[in-house]
C-alpha cells in the first residue's frame, strides 16, 4: 500500500479496483484523450498510460490518521452493488480486509468523507447484511455536503434512485449523518476546499500539519492527464466548463509549492507536486 506523511498526519492508499480505459471507451470520458493526444504528454508514461497510450485508472480509499481521528475519505464502489459502471456485474473484493491491514477495521473509523455522491465514492458507506444494507462504519459521523446532498435529492432519473437506498438512506436511518458547508474543518489537521463544477457541491480534502500541506482531489480532476490539460472535461461533470475553471484555479495556486497532491483515481504513483511546464503544468512524481 502506497503511504505517505503530511506532519502528524498519515494517509494509506486503500485500491478496490485498477483497470485501463481504451479510447474506445476513454472517448467517451475524456473526449480530447486520444492516443495521439496522449503520447504528446511525455510524462505520463510509465505510470499513467500504458504503451498504446490508453488511460490507466484507479479506483480507491484515502485513509487518513491524525493524532485524535481516523477517517475513509470516500468509499469507491462497494461489493454486493451492481451498477452499469460495472457492467451491472456486483464487485466482491477484499476491500475491508485491506482497510483492516491499513491498520483500520472498520468499527474503529471516527469519520467518513465522502468529497461527492457519485455512485463510485459512496459504495462502501453501507453493506449487506442478512439481506439489508447497513452502515459499514458503525463508529463514523459521515459527513456529506450540504449542497451536494440537497442538489441529489432533486434528481430521480438513472441510477440515482438506487444509490439513495442502498448507499446514502441507511447512513441517514442510523443517524450517523452530518451535513457540512464546503468550507466544513472536520478536525485541526483536515478542512474541506470546494471544488465545485464535477458536480454542485464537490469538495477536496485539505490535510495540514505542521507546516506541511496535501490535498486529496476527488474529481476535481480523475486522469493526471487533466494537469496537463485542465482544459480537458469529462462526460461525468455536472458542469464541464466550470470544472475546468476549477482545475485551472487550483493548479495556478498549488504550482511550484511544495502541496503534495493526492489524486482519488490515479494510479501508483498516485501523488506527487505540481509544477509549471511552459504555458501549463506537470506532476513530479
Amino acid at each position: 500500500m502506497l503511504k505517505w506523511t503530511i506532519g502528524d498526519v498519515t494517509v494509506t492508499r486503500v485500491v478496490e479496483m485498477e483497470f485501463i480505459v481504451d479510447y474506445a471507451v476513454s472517448g467517451k470520458f475524456i473526449a480530447e484523450a486520444s492516443p495521439s493526444a496522449l503520447a504528446d504528454i511525455g510524462w505520463l508514461k510509465p505510470h499513467f498510460i500504458d504503451e498504446q497510450h490508453h488511460l490507466r485508472m484507479s479506483i480507491h480509499a484515502l485513509l487518513v490518521k491524525t493524532p485524535t481521528m481516523t477517517l475513509v475519505v470516500d468509499t469507491c464502489f462497494g461489493n454486493d452493488k451492481p451498477h452499469e459502471l460495472l457492467q451491472n456485474a456486483a464487485l466482491s473484493t477484499e476491500f475491508l480486509a485491506a482497510l483492516d491491514s491499513a491498520g483500520a477495521p472498520r468499527e474503529t473509523v471516527d469519520r467518513v468523507i465522502c468529497t461527492h455522491l457519485h455512485v463510485d465514492h459512496v459504495g462502501w458507506n453501507t453493506m449487506l447484511i442478512d439481506g439489508q444494507w447497513h452502515p459499514t462504519f458503525p463508529n463514523a459521523r459521515y459527513l456529506f455536503g450540504a449542497d451536494e446532498y440537497a442538489h441529489w435529492c432533486g434528481v430521480n432519473e438513472g441510477d440515482r434512485p438506487q444509490i439513495m437506498a442502498e448507499s446514502l438512506q441507511p447512513v441517514f436511518d442510523a443517524g450517523l449523518v452530518d451535513l457540512v458547508a464546503l468550507d466544513h474543518r472536520v478536525c485541526p489537521e483536515i478542512r474541506l476546499m470546494p471544488t465545485t463544477g464535477h458536480t454542485p457541491g464537490h469538495v477536496s480534502v485539505v490535510i495540514e500539519s505542521r507546516g506541511e500541506t496535501a490535498i486529496i482531489t476527488g474529481d476535481m480532476m480523475h486522469h493526471p492527464c487533466q494537469i496537463a490539460r485542465p482544459d480537458w472535461s469529462t462526460s461525468f461533470d455536472s458542469d464541464r466548463a466550470a470544472s475546468a475553471v476549477t482545475r485551472n484555479a487550483f493548479l495556478s495556486d498549488v504550482a511550484d509549492r511544495p502541496v503534495l497532491l493526492i489524486g482519488t483515481h490515479f494510479v501508483a504513483p498516485t501523488a506527487g507536486y505540481v509544477e509549471r511546464d511552459a504555458a501549463t503544468f506537470k506532476l513530479a512524481v
